[in-house]
């Protein structure tokens, strides 16, 4: 194994922690001790760290509890999520996602710095991601609706804005315009390097506007599909959600899972 660099945190790092005012009041601290004993393993200069709880409103949701935590370890962001019955539980489990990630790192963005993005054949698979089935409501299929939304960023931006975007919401994903080619991208976690980049079709060496996250990039297009030719496929293939072209339109959707059984639909604003 390649030599790890040292850690350089910081110890004057506080860990911020944000709820949604439906958590017990002994959660924060609990979280603010247990993600703030992990910054030691971060590869660089712990910047910021930040950890949000959220309590789904659903009784019927089995793991309604969803701690995040976003980390930036010398202008990188370092994220995990975890869900739990519980305050305590879902804070222990991000606790060892946490640490796993940051190990990671650890071992892989020296090695990395410096590089350019690299495609990687057969990995516009996000459905390789384990399905989270336990974040939502098991609704019957045959009850579910498609809830439409507009996204997202409003305006064209890099990969670099749009991983800032998904860091601060705490989302799987984000859809927005890449900056350089001026497609619909979706940006999420998976793979190797922590991040992935899918567009409507694969870029062009250079094409992309300059960004310094690591990440892979998808080397096929998204497929072409409607909204019900999308359903049967992310459920046929057990997806969390999936990025593909909107037949109607021929802009960039994401359909995904929401938190009450129901399908959600983020299309572009117009």
């Amino acid at each position: 194994m390649a030599a790890v660099t040292p850690p350089r945190t910081s110890s004057a790092v506080t860990v911020e922690v944000s709820t949604d005012g439906r958590e017990l009041s002994h959660a924060p601290d609990y979280a603010r001790r247990k993600i703030g004993a992990l910054l030691h393993l971060a590869h660089g200069p712990v910047l910021s760290a930040h950890v949000r709880l959220t309590r789904h409103p659903d009784p019927a949701v089995p793991y309604p509890v969803t701690a995040h935590a976003d980390i930036d370890v010398d202008g990188r962001l370092v994220h995990a999520h975890a869900d739990g019955e519980n305050s305590t539980e879902a804070i222990d489990r991000l606790e060892d996602r946490l640490a796993h990630r940051l190990e990671r790192a650890a071992e892989h963005w020296e090695a990395r710095r410096g590089r350019m993005p690299a495609t990687e054949p057969h990995e516009w698979r996000h459905q390789s991601e384990p399905a989270r089935h336990d974040s939502w409501y098991p609704r019957p299929e045959a009850d579910r609706e498609t809830i439409p939304h507009f996204s997202y960023t409003p305006h064209p931006c890099t990969v670099d804005e749009a991983a800032v975007d998904l860091g601060r919401l705490g989302h799987e994903f984000q859809l927005f315009t890449e900056a350089g080619t001026g497609r619909d991208a979706v940006l999420y976690r998976a793979g190797a390097t922590g991040f992935r980049l899918a567009l409507l079709t694969p870029p062009a060496a250079g094409e992309l506007a300059r960004f310094r996250l690591p990440l892979t990039i998808s080397a096929q297009p998204a497929p072409l599909l409607s909204t019900a030719e999308a359903i049967v496929r992310l459920n046929d293939l057990g997806l969390p959600f999936l990025f593909h072209t909107d037949a109607e339109h021929g802009r960039g959707a994401v359909l995904y899972h929401r938190y009450d059984g129901h399908y959600g639909l983020i299309v572009p604003a117009e």
